[in-house]
C-alpha cells in the first residue's frame, strides 16, 4: 500500500496510515479478543477505534487515539492527541495533549497539556494548568492549580494548592489552602484551620500566632507590621514612613523570622527581611536586606516588646539614600559614585500585640 504521493498533504497521509491500522486491528481484535478485554486499541475518536462501541467496556494494555479515547480501564500506555477518558482505574502512563480523566484510581504517571482529573491513586500527575483529585498519595505538579481532598505527599503549583487534609507538602507560587494540615505549606500566603509548619510571608491558622506591631530603626523608619506563623517559623510584612527623608519616605518590608529560643516570657528571634524606601518617581532606588537578632519579652498577656542589633546591606542611587548612613563596615560605589553599596550595623525596636 502506497501511503504517500506528491499530491498528498501531511494530514491526509496520517489519516491513510490510521485507517490502515484500524482495518488491521479491528480484524485482529474481532478474531482474537472478546469485549471484556482488548489488549490493544487504536483509533481516531470514540467510537471510531478498533474497539468500536465496546470501548467503554474494554480494558487496554495499549491505547493510541489521534483525537480522544474512551475505555473502562488502562493497564499500560495510553496516548491521545486531545483527551483520554477512562471510566474506572488506570495503571501505567497516560499522556494527552489536553486532558486525562480517570474515574477511580490512577496509579502511575499522567501528563496533560491542560488538565488531569482522577479519583485518587499513587503516582505523578503533571498538567499545564490544573490537577484535580479526590485524594492524592503522589505528586501533583501544575502550572496553575492543584486541588486534592486528602493529600499525603507533594502538591506543587505555580499559583495555588487546595487540600482538605494535608499530610505532605504544599508548595505554591502564591497561596496554599488546607482545612487541616499536618504537613508543610510553603508559599506567599498559607491558610489552614489547623496547621503544621507554614513558611510564608502571611500565614493564617487557628492554632498559629498572629500579631500586629510597630517598629522603629536607626534610619528613622517607622513601620506598621504583621507577623504570622507557628511555633518556629513566621512571616513578616509591613508598611510605613521615613521621618528623615523628604522624597524617599514611603517604606515597606517583607521577610521571614524564626523563634530560636523560648524560655517562659522570653524569646530570642532571628529575622531576615528585605525592605525599601519609595518616592514613586522612576529611577529612585533604596533597597536594603537586613538580618536581625531580636530578643523579646512578653510584658502582658498579649503584649510583647523587642529590640536588637542588625546587620544591613544597602543599595541606593539617591542623595538621600547615600546620606542616610554615616558609618559603614564596608562600602563601595559604581557609575561615577552615583550608586552606593555597603554593609553597616543598626538596630530595630518595637512592640506588638497578639491577635
Amino acid at each position: 500500500m502506497n501511503f504517500y504521493t506528491n499530491n498528498d498533504s501531511l494530514l491526509l497521509t496520517i489519516l491513510k496510515i490510521w485507517t490502515f491500522l484500524l482495518i488491521v486491528l479491528v480484524g485482529t481484535n474481532a478474531q482474537a479478543q472478546d469485549h471484556d478485554r482488548a489488549r490493544t486499541n487504536v483509533g481516531l475518536v470514540y467510537p471510531l477505534s478498533s474497539n468500536w462501541t465496546n470501548a467503554p467496556r474494554d480494558t487496554n494494555s495499549f491505547s493510541l487515539n489521534l483525537i480522544a479515547g474512551v475505555s473502562a480501564a488502562e493497564r499500560g500506555v495510553t496516548i491521545a492527541g486531545f483527551s483520554n477518558i477512562i471510566h474506572k482505574d488506570a495503571r501505567g502512563f497516560q499522556i494527552a495533549g489536553f486532558s486525562n480523566h480517570v474515574g477511580k484510581n490512577a496509579d502511575g504517571t499522567m501528563v496533560a497539556g491542560f488538565l488531569n482529573t482522577y479519583g485518587g491513586g499513587h503516582g505523578v500527575a503533571v498538567a499545564g494548568f490544573a490537577n484535580i483529585a479526590a485524594s492524592s498519595s503522589g505528586a501533583q505538579i501544575a502550572g496553575f492549580l492543584n486541588k486534592g481532598g486528602n493529600v499525603s505527599t507533594l502538591q506543587l503549583a505555580g499559583f495555588m494548592n487546595i487540600a482538605r487534609d494535608n499530610k505532605g507538602t504544599q508548595i505554591a507560587g502564591f497561596m496554599n489552602v488546607a482545612k487541616k494540615s499536618k504537613g508543610t505549606q510553603i508559599g506567599f500566603i498559607n491558610i489552614a484551620d489547623s496547621a503544621g509548619t507554614q513558611i510564608g510571608i502571611v500565614n493564617v491558622a487557628k492554632n498559629g500566632e498572629k500579631s500586629l506591631g510597630a517598629t522603629f530603626d536607626q534610619n528613622q523608619t517607622a513601620l506598621l507590621t504583621f507577623r504570622s506563623g507557628g511555633k518556629v517559623f513566621y512571616g513578616i510584612v509591613g508598611i510605613g514612613y521615613n521621618f528623615k527623608n523628604k522624597k524617599q519616605k514611603y517604606a515597606y518590608e517583607a521577610g521571614f523570622g524564626a523563634h530560636v529560643l523560648t524560655i517562659q516570657s522570653f524569646r530570642l528571634n532571628t529575622e531576615l527581611v528585605n525592605d525599601g524606601l519609595e518616592s514613586f518617581k522612576g529611577g529612585d532606588e533604596y533597597w536594603r536586606s537586613t538580618f536581625r537578632l531580636m530578643p523579646s519579652f512578653r510584658i502582658a498577656n498579649k503584649v510583647e516588646i523587642f529590640a536588637g542589633p542588625s546587620i544591613n546591606y544597602v543599595n541606593t542611587n539617591t542623595e538621600e539614600g547615600r546620606e542616610m548612613t554615616k558609618k559603614y563596615i564596608n562600602s563601595w560605589t559604581r557609575h561615577d559614585g552615583r550608586d552606593l553599596y555597603g554593609f553597616y550595623l543598626g538596630y530595630t525596636a518595637g512592640i506588638q500585640v497578639a491577635l
